[in-house]
């Protein structure tokens, strides 16, 4: 099952939000024993629209040029248990990209706030992927009774510089667009990107998602002007102190040959009031398509304590 739901943002921008599975499933209440959550005999779905909404709520907020449904694999093991909810961020998948509107990390923060608050899921587990894992850490810091867990994936709290953002700019000029067919993305971000340094087909299989067919071909959902628009808002600098604040249980996770280093990460686990460490073998920096089972086994224990 996938539901969209449309939020309200900062400054109005419309956004998508999504559930990608069934409801989560309620244990039943003493002497049921059909264990349907409705009397013997009776038919029923198992949950009622009140325990839905008492399910421990889940966000899921993806990194720079992702969509939620990068997240959808997650999302449905997830709702075994929980509510979890993915979202589309401004300028991405299917929510509103306004060429006039923020793009500022502020308006970000705004977004997930207003996410958690018009859903219904606060206090939840933040789980953020990259630029999305920044958003999380800096709701939880200016928001702690909307957060009770958060979930670090690949996201570096140092500044990045100038440089960076330089190497961005020209890393999309080198995009070959438009693609002609999806394999051909998959292809150059799987194994032609001069970024990559082996062979990644779920590195291609990422990209593929952000593509939509247009008459010439296929071409990015986002806008990459919006994308480094949204980057320069952070990468200047560091974001340790936003650290410092966030009091919920925190667990940072990288993959060992992803972006985030093991000293970088394992001094974010430090300075963070109740911070936890976990480390994917054998990924990069998109853990959870590298290696979905581990990155499951790294965050499913955590969850359970956060959300006891």
């Amino acid at each position: 099952m996938v539901r969209r739901i449309d939020v309200s943002g900062a400054g109005g921008v419309r956004l998508a939000a999504w559930e990608f599975a069934d409801s989560p499933k309620i244990d039943p209440p003493r002497g049921d024993p059909s264990g349907t959550g409705t009397p013997s005999g009776e038919a029923g779905t198992g949950t009622t629209p009140g325990e839905i909404e008492r399910a421990p709520g889940v966000l899921l907020l993806h990194g720079l040029m992702g969509r939620a449904s990068h997240w959808a694999p997650t999302a449905r093991w997830l709702s075994e248990r929980h509510r979890a909810v993915a979202l589309d961020q401004r300028g991405h998948g299917q929510s509103d990209k306004p060429p006039e509107a923020a793009y500022t990390r502020g308006a970000y923060v705004e977004d997930a706030e207003a996410a958690l608050d018009q859903l219904g899921l606060g206090p939840a587990v933040l789980i953020g992927h990259a630029m999305g894992a920044l958003t999380a850490w800096q709701l939880a810091a200016k928001r702690p009774d909307l957060v009770r867990g958060l979930v670090i994936c690949d996201m570096r709290a140092s500044a990045l510089g100038a440089a960076s953002q330089r190497e961005w700019e020209n890393w999309f000029k080198a995009w070959p667009v438009p693609f002609a067919t999806l394999a051909d993305v998959r292809k150059w971000f799987g194994e032609d990107d001069p970024w990559v340094e082996r062979p990644n087909p779920s590195r291609g299989e990422f990209y593929a998602e952000v593509m939509a067919e247009s008459p010439d071909g296929w071409r990015p959902v986002f806008e990459p002007e919006q994308m480094l628009k949204s980057r320069e808002t952070w990468v200047y600098d560091a974001h340790w102190e936003e650290l410092t604040q966030v009091q919920c249980p925190a667990l940072v996770v990288r993959g060992l040959d992803g972006e985030l280093g093991r000293a970088e990460s394992q001094e974010m686990v430090r300075v963070l009031p109740n911070g936890q460490y976990a480390e994917v073998a054998d990924a990069g920096h998109l853990v959870h398509y590298d290696q979905p089972e581990a990155w499951r086994a790294a965050v499913e224990p955590f969850l359970d304590e956060a959300l006891r």
